[in-house]
């Protein structure tokens, strides 16, 4: 009986072809998740993105079926209920180095962006409005200082980017200190010194059980500090955000996260200090060959 894979959310065709060559069944199909779960009785295997939720009731409706394997075609496994799943036998994997690139270039981007008003200017110019005076107060990131909470894959790179242009780096150590990674232009510190002396706020952490950047926090902060998310949308509390950037305590902030993606908060994308994207930081040709090349690999060491 061949090996069955159920793909929900779409994936690099030449992945999904290679699979195919490799003799499994590919299933290309998303499901609604009161539907999922008996669905993946059917399946060995299933490849999901950002919009499929694999939580205990949809766990609970495979069991007693063929599913063995959950990867995640990206980095954040936040959608998976990990410990769940793999006390019900089935094994969660990821693609951690696939997209790591495109994520920190996109931070990089939406920095760029908010250093420049460049979200907010092309905005202007497309209304017929030139608007030189008021957006022609932009800052340098050269000689600023940029505070990336989270310093893995993404954190790291993300930090390279940064002394590349110029700029200092702080990070904080929550478990073991990345070795190799300090020098004259990166330092970690704690939370509270990475907090008040950063000029930008990079997250790069995975999301935890309360927000990282809340109203405490962002009291913290220095004044006009910049706030760029490329996480998780649970890190960032988005009405202590927005109420920051209504006040003038923040200048600006580059969002591509969100805490609810299908109805995300449109007061604080529309707002004129927000430059802002819908989920896009793995969205380059490269990363999603990258992905696919990974998964493909994750699928034919696995063990059926």
């Amino acid at each position: 009986m061949a090996i069955r894979i159920l793909v929900t959310d779409g994936c690099d065709a030449a992945a999904m072809e290679q699979l195919r060559l490799d003799g499994y069944e590919v299933v290309e199909q998303f499901y609604e998740p009161d539907t999922l779960g008996e669905a993946l009785r059917e399946f060995d295997a299933v490849i999901i993105r950002s919009a499929t939720k694999i939580k205990a009731p949809q766990i609970d409706a495979a069991r007693g079926g063929r599913l063995k394997l959950i990867i995640r075609a990206g980095v954040g496994m936040d959608n998976i209920d990990i410990p769940y799943a793999e006390a019900a036998g089935i094994t969660c994997r990821n693609t951690p180095r696939a997209s790591s690139n495109a994520v920190s270039e996109l931070a990089l981007a939406l920095l760029f962006s908010c250093a420049r008003n460049i979200s907010i200017a092309g905005h202007t110019m497309r209304q017929e409005k030139w608007e030189k005076k008021a957006y022609s107060k932009g800052f340098e990131l050269r000689g600023s200082t940029a505070g990336i909470i989270g310093y893995g894959r993404i954190g790291r790179l993300t930090g390279e980017k940064c002394q590349a242009l110029g700029m200092n780096v702080l990070s904080t150590v929550h478990r073991n200190k990345p070795e190799g990674c300090e020098c004259e232009t990166m330092h970690f510190v704690s939370m509270e010194e990475l907090l008040s002396q950063s000029d930008v706020v990079i997250l790069c952490a995975p999301s935890g059980e309360k927000p990282i950047i809340d109203q405490n926090a962002i009291t913290k902060m220095k004044d006009g500090a910049v706030v760029i998310n490329v996480s998780r949308g649970s890190n960032v509390d988005e009405a202590a955000l927005l109420e920051a950037l209504e006040s003038g305590k923040l200048r600006a902030a580059g969002l591509d996260v969100w805490m609810d993606e299908k109805h995300p908060n449109w007061a604080l994308a529309s707002h004129p200090a927000v430059s802002c994207t819908p989920h896009i930081g793995a969205g380059t040709k490269e990363a999603q060959k990258r992905i696919g090349a990974e998964l493909v690999d994750i699928v034919e060491h696995f063990s059926f």
